[in-house]
């Protein structure tokens, strides 16, 4: 049997004696996507972290492809994107300058699209700001539009309705059908419904 995309086998984490969560198994394979559910407090983000490797507060094993993301730490980077809660980007720098700063991190060349993908995300006309200026909902579409623009197999997004108008819901859950299609895969902590995108299996934490 072909190894799965990313799986986590028996994981354990606690936080202050508090156990998050115990023997959770998840896999997750190409063109499908994981919404993780749970009440606030859960450990909802705390699994997320783990998932990325961000966190190694846990008992048990994450994989991606078949091998531990700790042997495979570079290769899962470049292959996953993880937007948190946080905007996750740098306020003294337009949205322009924060997305070619992460193609440069990731080895990448940004295509012609910038300013289109930009237009698309609700951007038009502070593209080239300071993002210190913008609002908490326009600080995060500068963080999404990286979806737009920097393929990834894995995407990873923590609350990513979070200050998101109705139109700007729409468009997410539009690119994240576009990911599944294309064969790419998305774990995803939200209360949203989510049936307009193919392919959701749930986990709940809690």
């Amino acid at each position: 049997m072909a190894d799965h995309l990313l799986q986590a086998v028996k994981l354990f984490c606690e936080r202050e004696r508090r156990v998050l969560f115990r023997d959770l198994d998840i896999t997750l394979d190409a063109g499908e996507v994981v919404q993780i559910e749970g009440a606030n407090g859960s450990g909802k983000t705390t699994l997320l972290r783990v998932l990325t490797g961000i966190s190694d507060a846990y008992d048990g094993e994450v994989l991606w492809q078949g091998q531990s993301i700790k042997k495979a730490r570079i290769e899962y980077q470049l292959n996953m994107h993880y937007l948190g809660h946080a905007a996750g980007i740098k306020s003294a720098l337009t949205a322009e300058e924060n997305l070619r700063w992460y193609a440069a991190l990731a080895g990448r060349k940004l295509d012609d699209r910038l300013w289109e993908v930009l237009a698309e995300v609700g951007l038009k006309g502070y593209e080239d700001v300071p993002c210190y200026t913008l609002s908490a909902g326009q600080q995060r579409r500068v963080n999404l539009a990286r979806l737009y623009l920097l393929p990834a197999k894995l995407w990873v997004l923590d609350e990513p309705f979070t200050a998101i108008d109705k139109s700007g819901v729409a468009a997410i859950e539009q690119l994240m059908s576009q990911q599944v299609k294309n064969g790419g895969s998305v774990i995803v902590t939200t209360h949203q419904d989510l049936s307009s995108v193919a392919n959701v299996r749930k986990v709940s934490l809690g």
